[in-house]
């Protein structure tokens, strides 16, 4: 008899459950149990049958064993640190830069701004209410289950397609060293990810830290390098460069308001994956904490400053901005457009940088994978999706999860067809807005847990941490993600420089109405048509999962971390201030 039918519980209303008994074995009798599905045992005290289904979920989310706690404060800071790091910025800021450095710098600050505010506001809900899912479980949690719905599986829905796209592109970078076809590498590439991810969250959380190292040091190495050019010390230099480019051909690209929203799109593919520093469930929090404070630095010096030196060293009208063949063309980067604009020294640092690019569309991948399966692993564990989707093994995989990233990534192969370009255009599509709507859901989830504890009374004493800017800055987040998704439908209705055609405004805006159907059949499924779209502030649950669920024994913790901080000196103290 299961432990479920000891309490009178039927099996397939849960996805998993903890197991305490250590299994014994030879090593390969360990790895095959590892793969077995956890079984749960739901505690004695525990009546799911007396819960509504909003808190029942919460509960079963609460319990999920997916082992992120193998994730330290040196796994997660450095995902916070790469995890935007990708070809988003390698490649993608061209596009951005195309429509003037003043333009893309205004741009991807107000989506940094933006950013910011979602990565506090979700660490503050994550911190607080540590439940499978994350971010995406919160949006049900404090705004509406059909709302949570729509934002998972889109979000879900854009990482799988990512997963196969950015194996492309990795078969794609291989082959400026090759003369091998790409789909001869994908094959390679799909196993290799698969792998790392089969091998547990400590194998991702390693990989993205030295891919992350790898990234990071990449960036640093440019903006020194790009500072010496702009002031005449390059290799082959010309003279004292400075600001000539920002006022000829100038900052901006006509019309000027066009230009910054046309940017916007470019900023949120490059931002896209910041959210994954508060997508992981650690131990006490505190590596999420300490993270989140990192994005800041990050926006300010991986986005603003290298802006800033790349507009100095390639004017806007450069058409090699544009000119990359695919969006993994190194020739395209415009990192190694404003050295190559020195000379030879430019031309050399070509094969650096197509290994940096291909180091950071493995980390894509490799996030890809991470993160779809988790969001699947939430949904089956409370029932949206069917049970077996909500699988977890042994040792702490989402299997499910990761079975169908892997078919998704499947469509790699695509790479032999001739049509790939279009099919994944339309792929992505599908997603196009969903970055947008998913940080915007976020800044108004931590808005209403906010108001929530307000109208019921209660404190913000409450909170294991708080974000930085508090409630004005999910407001402040809220009204920039919402502008952008307005800009969005804007600039794809009347393109700047283009006609305005019909397939062109769907590639852009698709998810807007692929979002509505998946909200209004959700509302029909469970019966909640009739009622208003939220869940009241008085009915919002502010209990089920909390870290803390008594105040005085996070008051006495937070007073002896306080106590171990003034011993500390004030070196430390002003360093963990800024991270």
């Amino acid at each position: 008899m299961s432990s479920y039918e000891k309490k009178g519980l039927q099996e397939e209303e849960y996805s998993s459950v903890v197991s305490d008994v250590q299994f014994q074995g030879t090593a390969f009798q360990k790895f095959v149990h590892s793969f077995k599905r956890q079984h749960v045992t739901v505690p004695p005290d525990v009546d799911l049958d007396s819960m509504d289904l909003q808190t029942k979920r919460n509960f079963l989310l609460s319990i999920q064993p997916v082992k992120e706690n193998a994730l330290n404060t040196r796994h997660i800071q450095f995902i916070a640190i790469g995890s935007t790091i990708g070809t988003g910025l390698f490649i993608g800021l061209g596009y951005a830069l195309a429509e003037g450095p003043g333009a893309a710098l205004i741009g991807f600050s107000i989506v940094g701004i933006g950013i910011y505010a979602v990565v506090q506001a979700g660490a503050e809900m994550v911190v607080a209410y540590p439940i499978s899912g994350s971010f995406a479980s919160h949006v049900s949690r404090f705004l509406d289950p059909a709302i949570g719905f729509t934002v998972s599986t889109n979000y879900a829905l854009s990482w799988l397609i990512s997963f196969a796209s950015e194996i492309i592109g990795a078969s794609m970078t291989i082959q400026y060293w090759s003369s091998i076809a790409p789909v001869a590498w994908v094959g390679p590439i799909w196993v290799f990810i698969m792998g790392l991810n089969l091998l547990g969250v400590r194998a991702y959380g390693e990989s993205e830290f030295i891919l992350s190292i790898v990234k990071v040091a990449a960036v640093f190495i440019f903006v020194i390098i790009g500072i010496v050019i702009i002031c005449g010390g390059g290799p082959d230099s010309t003279g004292y460069i400075g600001a000539k480019y920002w006022h000829d051909p100038g900052a901006f690209v006509k019309p000027v308001l066009k230009s910054i929203c046309s940017t916007l799109i470019s900023a949120g593919f490059s931002f896209g994956g910041t959210e994954l520093c508060i997508l992981s469930v650690e131990a006490n929090g505190k590596a999420i904490q300490r993270a989140t404070k990192l994005v800041f630095w990050r926006i300010l010096l991986f986005y603003v400053v290298t802006i800033v030196v790349i507009g100095c060293l390639v004017p806007y009208s450069d058409p090699r901005l544009l000119g990359g063949s695919s969006d993994e063309d190194v020739t395209a980067s415009p990192f190694v457009i404003a050295l190559a604009n020195t000379g030879q020294f430019g031309v050399r640092v070509a094969n650096f940088m197509n290994a940096v690019i291909l180091t950071a569309v493995l980390s894509v991948c490799n996030s890809s994978v991470f993160a779809s399966s988790r969001v699947i692993q939430s949904l089956g564990a409370t029932g949206q999706l069917p049970q077996i989707f909500g699988y977890i093994d042994n040792a702490g995989r989402p299997l499910a999860g990761i079975a169908i990233a892997g078919v998704f990534g499947l469509l790699c192969f695509l790479v032999a067809s001739a049509n790939q370009d279009t099919v994944f255009d339309w792929l992505f599509a599908l997603c196009s807005i969903s970055s947008f709507f998913t940080w915007f859901c976020i800044c108004v989830s931590h808005i209403r847990m906010r108001l929530a504890l307000r109208k019921q009374g209660r404190s913000t004493a409450e909170l294991p941490h708080k974000a930085t800017l508090g409630i004005y800055g999910s407001i402040l987040g809220a009204i920039i993600h919402f502008l952008i998704i307005v800009g969005e439908i804007w600039i794809s209705a009347w393109p700047l420089g283009e006609e305005s055609t019909a397939s062109g405004f769907f590639m852009n805006c698709l998810s807007i109405p692929l979002m509505i159907v998946v909200f209004i059949i959700y509302r029909f499924y469970y019966g909640l048509q009739w009622k208003k779209p939220w869940i009241s502030l008085s009915e919002i649950d502010l209990d089920t999962g909390r870290r803390f669920p008594d105040i005085d024994i996070l008051k006495q913790t937070q007073e002896e971390e306080k106590q171990i901080q003034r011993a500390k000196p004030i070196w430390y103290k002003a360093y963990r201030w800024f991270c």
